[in-house]
């Protein structure tokens, strides 16, 4: 069986949104993309220098924040499920991040000796060499 064709003025349309839902999805937004450009942030930082480590942690606690603020207005509030799982992607990110922060603060000579020859180097072999460098300046990998 067929349904019969609606007609031209019965079109469906989604539910018009009051104006407090409007506002509070408009709040959730801006903060998922603040919690976005945190987690891009700590992420780029890390990779400008090691030095740099301190704004890392600092962006990589601010997304963490961030992302549970969203969880929390997207498990009370219902608003969007692209939220939720954009939310729960970047907390995964931050975790890494702060994994790699972690490691980074405890080999930070090691780091930034071989982020200084990466930069010297020219060629594929010379990056292979920083890497070999760096693998028998860790401990326990040798």
């Amino acid at each position: 069986m067929t349904t019969p064709p609606e007609p031209a003025g019965q079109q469906r349309t989604k539910p018009q949104l009051s104006e407090a839902a409007k506002t509070s999805l408009s709040k959730t937004r801006n903060l998922f993309r603040i919690f976005i450009l945190t987690v891009l942030g700590a992420f780029f930082v890390y990779q400008l220098d090691v030095s740099y480590l301190w704004l890392t942690g600092i962006l990589t606690a601010a997304s963490f924040v961030l992302g549970i603020m969203l969880l929390v207005r997207s498990a009370k509030l219902k608003e969007s499920r692209l939220v939720l799982f954009g939310t729960i992607a970047g907390l995964v990110v931050s975790l890494i991040m702060l994994l790699v922060i972690l490691a980074s603060a405890v080999f930070f000579s090691q780091v930034r000796e071989f982020q200084a020859c990466q930069r010297e180097a020219l060629t594929d072999q010379a990056m292979s060499n920083c890497r070999v460098q760096l693998e028998q300046s860790l401990p326990g990998l040798r």
